[in-house]
């Protein structure tokens, strides 16, 4: 389990957690950075599947009280 940024967490699932081991450098800093600002969003509060997207990468996550839970990542590289 990650922190992000105080009282947020962040879970990956080991699935997720691979995809992000594999990916080039690159995408490894966008998926980075695209899960930090998940976590950093205060004001989505919903608990369905949500997603974001960068400029080449994905990610699906679910938001339960204060902990994003990771369910997938990917790279269109």
């Amino acid at each position: 389990m990650l922190s992000a940024g105080g009282e947020m967490k962040v879970e990956m699932v080991q699935r997720a957690a691979n995809v992000l081991c594999d990916v080039p450098d690159d995408a490894h800093e966008e998926i980075i950075t695209l899960i930090g600002a998940v976590a950093t969003d205060r004001t989505t509060r919903a608990s369905d599947l949500s997603a974001a997207f960068g400029d080449w990468c994905w990610l699906l996550y679910t938001r339960h009280g204060d902990v994003i839970e990771v369910l997938d990542v990917g790279c269109a590289r």
